[in-house]
């Protein structure tokens, strides 16, 4: 299994591709393919046959998994894109913060 910065509700911005510069939310992560689903992004169109009786079937459009190496994480403070920096706190506990305005993610 492959360790993944990215998580479920990051918001994200598209470094390359079709979508560079687009913004989104993530819906899910596939770390096992290093990839992940995210809003609005990368959309595909499917052919959907209907399954029961009254079920209407025709195109659908859906968001595909994208490789994480290419979305990274935006900050909510700053705005900007930015790899997430771990810290310990007094506690003990592990928490992601800014590297560029140091506010916890």
């Amino acid at each position: 299994m492959n360790k993944m910065s990215i998580r479920k509700d990051d918001t994200v911005i598209v470094l390359s591709g079709k979508d560079k510069g687009k913004q989104g939310k993530v819906l899910s992560v596939l770390p096992k393919e290093g990839k992940v689903v995210v809003e609005k992004v990368n959309i595909v169109s499917r052919h959907q046959k209907p399954r029961r009786q009254g079920e209407q079937g025709g195109i659908i459009k859906k968001e595909a998994p994208i490789y994480a190496c290419k979305v990274q994480r935006v900050c909510p403070k700053c705005n900007k894109p930015t790899r997430p920096a771990h810290k310990l706190l007094a506690d003990g506990k592990k928490v992601r913060v800014c590297k560029k305005c140091g506010a916890e993610i």
